[in-house]
């Protein structure tokens, strides 16, 4: 879709990581841009940068397309598009993607000088934005560029809103940067730079745009999740006031409470527990970058090289007001968070603990009470064996009885009838038959009962 630009011995250098991250992305851009100009600027926070980064490389290509930019190049995180108007007049349109944000800036450079330039709108002929940008728009910003003498001061709020406006010398003597941090009626802030050396002017452009572009997108990336930060103070608050009221009460009953209802309060705990890691992980991931961005902020605005511009306040003041303690403040706050998730882990542990040795004193009673109910029912057990041994003694004893009584009619008869000669002496010899045959019975019927009683399924029928 677009030509790229070659550099000059790119061709005598391989390609390799060292020529990679010793080239940079915008050496073949400055040569489009310029003074006087007109600049839009806008930056787009990315909610899944792996996604979205490279759908803003195709949308930036669709806006090419819809501006008819036909020259330029696109790389994986930056490209560039620029055409010029009959009269002279230079459009360049720039893209470039960042870890979690990418921006676009649209150059109006004017062929000739004298060309007034003012805030609002482009007035590139026939420009119009042909797209509505994905994401959330985290900063907007409208710079003027030019070589001039800077308005007087009762001027300036005219062209700049606000209650107050901030200017510093930048880069040197010669040229004055002024803005009020305001937002317009188009939601951009605004703002003028100005120089009586227009080779000054031209010369640092592209650096001061940088420059003030940065500290603005990460200043603002700084300040975006300040409303979670100040929910999550809230939370965090409400979660170490309760813990403490929970431990309180775990002090004080812990001694004479039962396992279920240490249980109930360990199901409170762990839920609270969860909830506050999940206030960790998600506060982690809004603030874990504003430490860097603080010091990319710093760091530009040491760039600037400011000086102060009577009776302006300094640009500086201004950052540094805003975001001075913000950082550490949202370390702390994580701090706090990793501490009360630290406490109620602990709490857990403590209460699972007494309830596991609280458990454990009871299975101990419950054994001793398994056993002592053992030995009893052993001993019963012992007495109804020696109970059941004399009961079948007895019955052997009364089977023999019956039989030797069965045994005497038969054997009266058997005098009567001559066969012996003696009933008495007869019934006599009997007795130790008959209690051979009774204690014979008993063995056998014992055995039986036993094997069926080992053995139930090989007796189906019950018999």
């Amino acid at each position: 879709m677009t030509d790229p630009v070659e550099s000059t011995g790119t061709h005598s250098r391989p390609p390799g990581f060292l020529n990679r991250i010793h080239q940079s992305n915008k050496q073949y851009l400055p040569q489009w841009l310029g003074v006087p100009a007109h600049i839009h600027h806008v930056a787009y926070r990315m909610a899944n940068p792996p996604v979205e980064r490279p759908n803003s490389r195709r949308e930036f290509q669709h806006l090419l397309q819809a501006l008819e930019i036909s020259e330029g190049a696109i790389e994986e995180r930056f490209g560039y598009g620029f055409k010029t108007a009959p009269n002279g007049d230079r459009l360049v349109v720039v893209w470039e993607a960042h870890t979690e944000y990418y921006s676009y800036q649209v150059w109006h450079v004017v062929g000739d000088s004298n060309t007034p330039l003012d805030f609002g709108p482009i007035t590139f002929p026939g420009y119009q934005m042909p797209l509505c940008p994905l994401g959330l728009r985290v900063n907007a910003l409208d710079l003027l560029f030019l070589p001039q003498e800077l308005p007087l001061d009762r001027e300036l709020p005219a062209r700049l809103p606000g209650a107050m406006v901030y200017g510093s010398r930048i880069l040197g003597d010669d040229i004055v940067a002024v803005t009020s941090f305001t937002p317009d009626e188009f939601d951009r802030e605004r703002y003028l730079i100005c120089s009586t050396s227009e080779q000054a002017l031209r010369q640092q452009v592209a650096k001061i745009v940088d420059t003030i572009v940065a500290i603005e997108n990460y200043y603002h990336l700084v300040m975006l999740p300040m409303k979670a930060f100040s929910r999550a103070v809230d939370q965090i608050h409400d979660y170490e006031q309760r813990h403490l009221y929970q431990r309180a009460v775990l002090i004080e009953q812990l001694g004479g409470t039962n396992p279920p209802t240490m249980q109930k309060w360990l199901t409170v705990l762990t839920q609270d527990l969860l909830q506050v890691s999940r206030l960790a992980e998600s506060m982690r991931y809004r603030l874990s970058a504003s430490v860097p961005y603080d010091r990319i902020v710093q760091s530009n605005l040491v760039a600037l090289q400011e000086r102060p511009y009577p009776p302006l306040r300094q640009i500086s003041e201004y950052v540094s007001w805003k975001i001075t303690g913000v950082t550490d403040g949202y370390q702390q706050l994580l701090r706090r968070i990793d501490a009360m998730e630290k406490d109620f882990e602990a709490t857990v542990a403590v209460l699972r603990t007494h309830i596991e040795l609280r458990l454990q004193e009871q299975n101990i009673q419950l054994q001793d009470q398994n056993m002592k109910l053992l030995a009893s029912v052993d001993s019963t057990t012992r007495a109804q064996a020696i109970l059941q041994r004399t009961v079948e003694s007895l019955s052997v004893i009364v089977i023999t009885y019956y039989l030797t009584g069965l045994g005497s009619y038969v054997l009266k008869a058997c005098y009567e009838m001559g066969w012996v000669k003696n009933a008495n002496v007869a019934t006599a010899i009997f007795v130790p038959i008959a209690f051979a045959i009774s204690f014979t019975l008993m063995t056998v019927g014992r055995k039986i009962i036993i094997k069926r009683m080992a053995n139930p399924a090989g007796d189906p029928g019950g018999h």
